[in-house]
């Protein structure tokens, strides 16, 4: 793996000097992965860092030249790379969402929050269109910074999504523009912490949610949208970046999901980028640990997260059941350098 991700960074610097936050978005290891080759590239004298831009050097321009490597923009740029843009019928959906989503609360750093760009969050909502998970669906939301209720039921498609949230001043927002605007759209707030109310299990056909990137916390969110499912055949969508999941930890959430009885159906890389924005949690900047370690402040919106779909192949089970006490592991490990300590 070492020698892909150095091939990564070498071929992304022909071009030039870069932010190292946006080599961060040019390669796809872990964050502790990407520092460890980083330093060993500049100990070398490969690469050069300062004030966090990122260079060849003389000997790393020639290494590049006898590799053959080059900078070549591979990906689609009208639609950012995902295969998705913004189709014609749903242009009004995302000015109105973009208008509504002005007003959301801002991120708190307790609930370790942060939402997509408006873009990104439409095209989720087209891309679960695409794969029939949209009409005349019954939809649960598991945490929802994203207002992705809000987005999805604009399209007029689904036939009811529910939401829950531990923060009351989000769940009052999205409850507050469904009032106002007539949407199927019914907000609780509720702990995840705690076994899903009766009310919500075994009633829905879709699950929605971005959980906590810890091995803990993938487990305890995605078994409470799992709860919420009617059966087989149901799916599920969730999103996951490398940045702070190691294979290794993409292993073990590939092993928790098919002992839940799911398969993987979908996996866009890439698909999302949490922006820069007032409200979003990059304004609490330099309490993350990449930040500090890099000590430059960031200049590019590097973390970028893939979206899976997941469907059941039997009756799903939840890997946890019962109550699960949320406590620093649940949301922190040796991965999680964008998320504030």
């Amino acid at each position: 793996m070492k020698r892909r991700i150095i091939n990564q960074i070498i071929q992304f610097l022909t071009s030039g000097e870069t932010s190292v936050y946006r080599l961060i978005d040019a390669q796809d290891s872990s964050l502790p992965e990407f520092l460890e080759v980083l330093d060993e590239l500049v100990s070398d004298r490969v690469i050069t860092l300062e004030n966090g831009k990122v260079r060849l050097s003389d000997k790393g321009e020639e290494i590049a030249k006898e590799l053959g490597a080059v900078n070549a923009e591979v990906r689609c740029v009208c639609c950012d790379g995902t295969g998705y843009g913004i189709a014609k019928e749903f242009e009004e959906i995302l000015a109105r969402y973009k208008e509504i989503a002005k007003e959301r609360p801002e991120t708190c750093e307790m609930y370790d929050q942060g939402f997509l760009g408006a873009e990104d969050v439409l095209r989720r909502v087209e891309f679960m269109y695409e794969r029939g998970d949209l009409l005349n669906s019954e939809i649960f939301v598991v945490g929802d910074d994203d207002l992705f209720s809000i987005a999805s039921t604009l399209t007029g498609m689904p036939k009811e999504v529910s939401v829950i949230d531990i923060d009351d001043r989000l769940i009052d927002f999205i409850n507050s523009v469904a009032e106002e605007l007539s949407l199927p759209v019914e907000a609780e707030v509720c702990d995840a912490q705690e076994e899903l109310p009766e009310k919500f299990r075994g009633k829905y056909d879709v699950f929605v949610t971005d959980p906590v990137e810890t091995v803990p916390g993938l487990k305890l969110f995605l078994s409470r949208g799992v709860s919420a499912l009617k059966g087989e055949g149901c799916s599920g969508y969730f999103g996951l970046t490398t940045l702070e999941a190691s294979r290794k930890k993409w292993y073990e959430i590939q092993r928790i999901l098919h002992d839940m009885g799911f398969v993987v159906t979908d996996l866009r890389r890439k698909f999302s980028v949490y922006p820069e924005e007032e409200k979003n949690f990059f304004r609490y900047q330099e309490k993350l640990p990449i930040v500090r370690r890099i000590g430059a402040r960031i200049d590019y919106n590097f973390y970028t997260s893939s979206f899976y779909r997941i469907e059941a192949v039997r009756t799903p089970e939840p890997a946890v059941k019962g109550r699960m006490v949320l406590d620093e592991a649940v949301y922190k490990d040796s991965e999680s350098w964008a998320t504030p300590y």
